[in-house]
């Protein structure tokens, strides 16, 4: 089997969905209807695979009511999907499988997988959740929590580290979690050293942590630890203890700040980002006033919000004192308005320094290069604009940029060779 970029030229397109939050849904549920119109008669494609969140949460809807689709795959099947298409094909006799079964599991991961991303890669440290957060599907459709042996995420890295894979992407659902499951302790800091000594990998970068695992030890390695990003990925979700009792978020705004300080004081050119929801069930104007007042404090470099979706399966569906849709979109403005004037005064404070940037593309106009510094976590932060000041730069290298100019969101830079 052979992968293209182009649906127009795939015999079998395969859909990898989500299935977290309703507009996901949406945009899945489109994209699965956008890629039926390359199927045969109209085009070349012979099958339409479909696979991922919405699968595993709604497998029976879609082979029912979607009868462009030809397979459905399950969370827990990924490592099936060579056989459903051989199957397909009729290459392979007996019984139709079920490639929908219970969420959860390790098998699934491979060391031997094709990337397709650029200079980096992601590394799944682990599957699933355990956290059961009164909001989110993602117990239901994924599994319980389950940590990945230190020894086979080394050989992985390895194998990305030959690939030519310099930067590597730390992910779980809660990544500081890691190995409390398979270990009976937090075992981050121990895979982040382990990792650190592949030949190869230039940089690693952590997401999805959680305040209550910015330990001591973690904090000490990211200051000392030359290999790893002064980046981190924090979702707080809200900054009212009570919205977040209610969430059943572990955090509280106590020991968010505590991390935050802790993260700044030992680590002064960090930079945090983190994602927050309006329009939670019991979230009043007060304790979203509450969370503007903490958003001012903790001065994310970078921040995402989303409007509370109620998902079937989840406690928050049954709460009381649901937020109108119209509030809850006026407080997202709020919030977006509030992290702009923040995200500017953050990038400003960069302007003149120097950074090594990844340099990942050329912008559509022609003119700058796009790349990555530390501070800018791949496919969720903004790219970099980079003028070369004096020869060609080459895709997947890094070089020393100055930072010149600046808005909200963006930065420019010019190349120091």
């Amino acid at each position: 089997m052979q992968m293209v970029n182009d649906p127009a030229a795939a015999d079998v397109i395969i859909v990898n969905t989500c299935g977290f939050i309703e507009s996901a849904k949406k945009e899945a549920i489109d994209t699965i209807l956008a890629m039926a119109d390359y199927k045969a008669p109209n085009g070349n494609c012979d099958f339409l695979v479909v696979t991922g969140c919405l699968a595993q949460r709604y497998a029976e809807d879609i082979r029912n009511d979607m009868p462009e689709v030809d397979e459905v795959l399950g969370t827990s099947h990924y490592q099936d999907i060579s056989k459903a298409i051989r199957t397909l094909y009729g290459e392979y006799d007996g019984p139709v499988e079920n490639y929908v079964s219970e969420a959860g599991g390790l098998s699934h991961m491979r060391i031997n997988r094709v990337v397709s991303t650029g200079s980096f890669a992601w590394l799944k440290i682990a599957e699933g959740c355990s956290n059961r957060c009164a909001y989110c599907a993602i117990p239901a459709i994924r599994g319980p929590y389950v940590s990945r042996p230190v020894e086979d995420l080394v050989e992985e890295a390895e194998f990305l580290a030959e690939s030519g894979y310099s930067e590597i992407v730390f992910t779980a659902q809660d990544t500081t979690r890691y190995g409390m499951d398979i270990y009976g302790k937090r075992m981050l800091p121990e895979l982040i050293r382990a990792i650190s000594k592949i030949t190869g990998i230039r940089l690693i970068r952590i997401m999805y942590t959680y305040s209550d695992g910015i330990t001591d030890d973690f904090v000490r390695e990211m200051a000392e630890n030359p290999k790893l990003a002064h980046y981190i990925d924090m979702p707080v979700q809200h900054g009212d203890n009570a919205v977040l009792a209610g969430m059943r978020r572990r955090d509280t705004v106590e020991s968010i700040t505590a991390s935050i300080s802790r993260l700044r004081e030992k680590i002064p050119d960090i930079i945090l980002r983190t994602t927050v929801m309006v329009g939670f069930p019991g979230e009043t104007a007060e304790s979203f006033e509450n969370m503007l007042k903490q958003l001012s404090l903790w001065q994310f470099d970078r921040l995402g919000c989303f409007v509370f979706s109620p998902e079937e399966g989840t406690e928050a569906v049954g709460m009381k004192g649901k937020v109108r849709k119209d509030i809850a979109e006026k407080r997202y403005r709020r919030v977006m308005e509030l992290q702009q004037k923040i995200s500017l005064a953050h990038n400003q404070k960069r302007l003149g320094t120097i950074n090594d940037v990844t340099i990942e593309s050329v912008s559509d106009d022609g003119i700058f290069y796009m790349g990555r510094s530390y501070g800018e976590a791949p496919e969720v932060d903004p790219s970099i604009y980079v003028a070369a000041t004096s020869r060609h730069l080459d895709i997947g290298k890094s070089y020393p940029i100055r930072f010149v100019d600046c808005s909200a969101y963006d930065l420019t830079g010019v190349t120091q060779l």
